[in-house]
């Protein structure tokens, strides 16, 4: 089994705490999004999950807990979104600079091959338009080269 962490929300940003304290009492619990009265316990046990996905766009919070979450015996990898989006569009997300950082010093600490870039969703609009994304696109592929392993980007437009 494969355990998606942060597809509803940005638990490594936000919730990496409360993440880790389930893993020691080794279960939590997920709410059916579509039955608000549908609640599954989860296991947690190394024996039962394959694979960890983490999906962020900020990965500070839970760097310090990766070598813990190895000493469980759990494989992980990451997903990590980098726009470089105005902070109008996007709060509470590290600047283009810094999520380059947090990045390149994530991908030297477990390995490219556990380091994914996501250049999603494409927004488009008067200020964001098809040219601000391909040079932001190269500006960050440039910064990145070497560190990712594979990026992935969507298109939406507002």
């Amino acid at each position: 089994m494969f355990l998606s962490v942060s597809r509803r929300t940005d638990i490594p940003a936000f919730y990496s705490k409360w993440f880790f304290n389930r893993f020691k009492e080794g279960f939590l619990y997920v709410r059916n999004p579509m039955n608000f009265h549908q609640v599954s316990k989860i296991n947690l046990s190394a024996d039962l999950i394959d694979c960890i996905v983490f999906w962020t766009k900020n990965s500070s919070k839970i760097t310090y807990m990766l070598d813990q979450i190895g000493s469980y015996g759990f494989r992980y990898y990451f997903q990590i979104t980098i726009n470089g989006y105005p902070s109008e569009i996007e709060k509470n997300v590290p600047d283009l600079e810094s999520a380059i950082n947090l990045f390149i010093n994530l991908s030297r600490k477990i390995g490219k091959e556990k380091v994914i870039w996501r250049y999603d969703p494409i927004i488009l609009s008067d200020k964001l338009n098809l040219a601000y994304h391909i040079d932001r696109f190269n500006q960050i592929a440039h910064r990145l080269n070497g560190y990712k392993f594979f990026f992935k980007f969507f298109i939406r437009q507002i």
